[in-house]
C-alpha cells in the first residue's frame, strides 16, 4: 500500500498524527510505504518521521519539494492556501516510476479503520477515485461546466498512477489550470474536477468524512446536487455509522483551543502516540468557536439557511486566510 502526503514544516505534527492513525489501524497490512512531499522540512521533523516509522516497522520516505515553479511554469494564486497543495498535480514527476497506484491523503485527517478495501477499489477504467462534496456551490460548478456532474473533494484521492502517466493526466490538469490564468477558487481541486469530470470513480463518503454530514441531512445533500448525488441512502448511513477517514475540513480543527469537533479526541489520541506529543494547541480561537457553536445550534433545524449563510461567507474566510499567509 503506497500513501502520499504533502506538508510544509509547520504542519508536520498533524501529518504525523494522521500517519500514526494509519499504522495503528492497518497492522495487518503486509506493506505500507508513506511518501511525504515536504517543503523546507526541519532536521527535527525529518528525524521525528524516521522515529515514527521505526516504532511501527514501516517505511516513510521524504521527497523534498522547495521549488514548485520548476514543475508549474505559470503564475498561480492559491487564495490563501499554502502552495504545497499543488504537489497533488505533479505526483508523476515526484514519485518513483515503480509506483503504479497511490493513495493521496490530506494531512488534516485521521484514519479510524483498515484502508484495505479502499486500496483495492476497482476504478473501472478511470484515472482516479474521490468522494463527492455535495455542498459545492451551483455557481462554481457552472463555472467548471459541472452543473450536472458530481464535484469531488481532493482531500482523499485513489490514483492509478500508471494510467495518469500514460495519459499525461497531470499535464492536462495543469493546462486547464493555466487556461484559467492560474486562479481557480479551489485551486488544484477545481482543476482536477474541471479536467476529469465524468471520468472519476466515486468513493463512499466514509473515506472522506467531514462535518457536512452532521450539519446537512441526506435529503438536503441530494437536493443540492439536483439529482447528481450518486450515493444511495444505505451508503450514506453506513458512512455515518462507521467513517473510515475523518477529514477536519474548514476552520474547526482539533488542534485549536475551544473547538468541539466530534472527532477531536481521536486526533489527540493519535498525536499522543507520536514524537510530536508535546505539540501545543493553537490559541486565539476561543471566541470564534463560541460563536460557531451557537451558530450551529441555532441553524440545526434550518439546513438551507445555514448553507446559504456559509456559502456567502466562504469568500470572506478565504480572503482572511490569504492575508494571514502573507503575514507569515
Amino acid at each position: 500500500m503506497n500513501i502520499v502526503y504533502t506538508t510544509n514544516d509547520l504542519f508536520c505534527a498533524k501529518v504525523g498524527a494522521s500517519i500514526c492513525s494509519i499504522f495503528e489501524n492497518n497492522k495487518s497490512a503486509d506493506d505500507i510505504t508513506i511518501f511525504i512531499i515536504g517543503q523546507s522540512l526541519s532536521t527535527k521533523n525529518i528525524k521525528n518521521f524516521s522515529i515514527l516509522a521505526s516504532e511501527y516497522h514501516r517505511k516513510i520516505e521524504i521527497i523534498p519539494l522547495d521549488n514548485l515553479n520548476k514543475f508549474i511554469p505559470f503564475t498561480f494564486d492559491t487564495s490563501g492556501w499554502n502552495p504545497i497543495v499543488l504537489a497533488r498535480l505533479i505526483l508523476d514527476h515526484l514519485l518513483p516510476e515503480s509506483i503504479d497506484r497511490i493513495l493521496y491523503i490530506d494531512g488534516d485527517t485521521v484514519i479510524l479503520r483498515s484502508l484495505s478495501a479502499l486500496w483495492n477499489t476497482d476504478l473501472k477504467g478511470n484515472v482516479l477515485g474521490g468522494c463527492i462534496e455535495a455542498t459545492q456551490s451551483k455557481k462554481r460548478r457552472i463555472s467548471l461546466k459541472m452543473e450536472s456532474d458530481p464535484y469531488i473533494n481532493a482531500g482523499v484521492l485513489l490514483i492509478d498512477l500508471k494510467k495518469w502517466r500514460s495519459e499525461q493526466t497531470g499535464l492536462q490538469i495543469l493546462n486547464y489550470y493555466a487556461a484559467n490564468n492560474g486562479k481557480l477558487f479551489a485551486n488544484d481541486q477545481d482543476a482536477i474536477n474541471g479536467t476529469l469530470r465524468q471520468k472519476i470513480t466515486f468513493l463512499p463518503p466514509k473515506y472522506n468524512f467531514y462535518n457536512i454530514y452532521w450539519f446537512y441531512p441526506y435529503r438536503y445533500l441530494k437536493k443540492l446536487m439536483r439529482g447528481a448525488y450518486y450515493y444511495d441512502l444505505n451508503t450514506y448511513e453506513d458512512s455515518l455509522s462507521s467513517p473510515a477517514i475523518i477529514h477536519y475540513l474548514g476552520e474547526e480543527r482539533p488542534w485549536r483551543k475551544g473547538n468541539h469537533h466530534r472527532f477531536k479526541k481521536e486526533y489527540q489520541y493519535y498525536l499522543s502516540l507520536t514524537p510530536w506529543n508535546k505539540e501545543p494547541e493553537e490559541s486565539g480561537w476561543q471566541t470564534y468557536f463560541f460563536c460557531w457553536d451557537i451558530f450551529n445550534f441555532c441553524m440545526k433545524p434550518f439546513p438551507a439557511l445555514r448553507y446559504h449563510i456559509i456559502d456567502t461567507l466562504i469568500p470572506t474566510f478565504l480572503h482572511w486566510r490569504k492575508k494571514q499567509l502573507k503575514k507569515n
